[in-house]
């Protein structure tokens, strides 16, 4: 099994993998929901960030061990250790997302008020109603309207495009930082595409194909770029630690000189 994507620890597993692993516990595990804005997902409880989680996600517990908490993530499926100070069992309905590359909490609906938090791109929100420019969070936080929405995003391309500039992270999932195939996560996701976090997952999840076009995804080891156009793509790249834009048949030369490739080919989200 996929350590990334298998809800267990050498510990606990998730009740479902009872007859696959052989653990010395099983759990149900417990509805939980990240309850800050931003939350390194690590490979072990004093391990590296694989990737990280935004605000509103929806998790499970598996296990808890001193501060630290294992839980598997609802939009992808990852697992991962995240402090549990970090988790609310408090569970209102979603029913927004934040759709702009930024914006922030507020703890009323004014603008000219200190803010609280800053959120990322796909951060999932519990809207209770609006006031003036404003929702009111099932918290009581307030966020600009103009920053949120209800539904899927046309076109994934326009997505990422809003978040060129965006520095480097390795693992990354926000607008603070991010990284190629949390790029695409976050353009498809916004478009109600279902999406993996790592790149050889989202190669696997996706049909290949011979002519690119917009959406569509490219693939070299290790490293994932979405189309803008037959002759452009978008990438978040260690190159200029940034995401940029850059021509197609540059990007396979300078990849293919840097001893970086081969190129994969391409696929088509759907």
């Amino acid at each position: 099994m996929d350590s990334r994507l298998t809800p267990a620890t050498d510990r606990v597993a998730l009740q479902s993998l009872r007859g696959q692993l052989d653990r010395p516990a099983f759990t149900p595990g417990r509805p939980a929901r990240l309850a800050v804005p931003l939350a390194d997902l690590l490979n072990a409880p004093d391990g590296r960030r694989d990737r990280q989680i935004n605000f509103g996600a929806d998790l499970t517990v598996i296990e808890d061990r001193g501060a630290m908490s294992f839980v598997q993530a609802a939009l992808d499926g990852y697992c991962g250790w995240l402090p549990g100070a970090a988790l609310s069992f408090d569970l209102p309905p979603l029913t927004h997302r934040v759709t702009a590359p930024a914006t922030h909490l507020y703890p009323g609906p004014d603008m000219k008020l200190a803010q609280t938090a800053a959120l990322s791109i796909g951060a999932r929100l519990s809207v209770t109603g609006t006031e003036g420019n404003f929702a009111r969070l099932a918290s009581g936080d307030c966020v600009p309207l103009p920053h949120i929405g209800d539904t899927p995003a046309p076109d994934p391309a326009a997505v990422a495009e809003t978040l060129l500039g965006t520095p480097y992270l390795w693992g990354g999932n926000s607008r603070a930082g991010i990284d190629c195939s949390g790029l695409v996560q976050a353009a498809l996701t916004a478009s109600g595409i279902p999406c993996p976090g790592d790149s050889d997952l989202q190669r696997a999840a996706f049909p290949a194909t011979e002519a690119i076009r917009r959406g569509d995804l490219m693939f070299w080891p290790g490293h994932v770029a979405m189309a803008l156009s037959p002759d452009i793509m978008i990438h978040a790249t260690a190159w200029t630690m940034s995401v940029i834009t850059e021509p197609i048949p540059q990007a396979l030369a300078r990849i293919d000189a840097a001893g970086d490739g081969p190129f994969l080919g391409a696929r088509r989200p759907t």
